[in-house]
């Protein structure tokens, strides 16, 4: 992909008003134009053939095909497309699935408009750093791969790499890393919430979360109900 004005973007939902607001709100973002929308897997494919776009925004819940499964034949062809994940799949092996596949973001539904356009921003200047034909130096590609979290937007690496040497006994790195990320792309969750989507006891994920809160890499909010104590629920800062 080349640095450009405009990126054009691909809109992929099989639920017809979805794919309408999503095409709404890319309309709103300066230097993004909707060209296409597509209702199923098939009709992505084709549609990205033919339009040749810079961006696909892809549900992972398809009637014929899942959208992780559209991610692995573009890359099995060879297709770099940027690829923005926008679904209500929350399952840790699904987000896992899109990193790996090569996307670029992953947002969950329902979202607010200016939450997909910080990542709109966030891919077009990656895209636009890409794109340059001026050279790298070490703070633009530690930019580009997450090390600082500009501006692709990857908070979530940096926090890992400044703590693996800092875990308490028992706390494994990579389960560090997989609890982050699960905060990174569900948002605001419970400890509780959070066991389950990575697959840990309610202590284990209490223990993860207790200590990134201390390394500054999460925060919380306490959320009070009608009695009781309030309960704990944790996020990645926003930067």
């Amino acid at each position: 992909m080349t640095a450009r004005e405009t990126f054009d973007v691909l809109v992929v939902d099989d639920d017809f008003m979805v794919a309408e607001i999503h095409r709404r709100f890319v309309a709103k973002v300066d230097g993004f134009a909707v060209v296409a929308v597509a209702r199923n897997g098939a009709e992505a494919l084709a549609a990205i053939a033919s339009e040749q776009p810079d961006l696909v925004l892809l549900d992972v819940y398809l009637p014929d095909m899942s959208g992780l499964d559209v991610l692995r034949r573009l890359r099995a062809d060879g297709n770099p497309v940027g690829v923005i994940m926008i679904t209500a799949a929350r399952e840790i092996d699904t987000v896992r699935g899109a990193l790996h596949g090569g996307a670029a973001d992953y947002l969950i539904k329902p979202f607010e408009f200016v939450q997909l356009q910080d990542k709109l921003r966030a891919f077009a200047a990656r895209a636009r750093a890409l794109g340059s034909d001026s050279g790298a130096d070490q703070s633009l590609i530690d930019s580009l791969f997450g090390s600082t979290g500009k501006p692709a937007g990857t908070t979530v690496a940096s926090s890992v790499d400044h703590s693996k040497s800092q875990l308490p006994k028992g706390l494994s790195a990579e389960t560090g890393k997989l609890v982050l990320e699960t905060l990174r792309t569900g948002g605001e969750l419970s400890s509780t919430e959070c066991a389950d989507l990575v697959g840990l006891s309610r202590v284990s994920a209490r223990r993860y979360l207790e200590y990134y809160l201390t390394t500054g890499a999460v925060e919380i909010r306490l959320q009070y109900g009608r009695a009781g104590r309030p309960e704990r629920r944790y996020r990645v800062p926003d930067n």
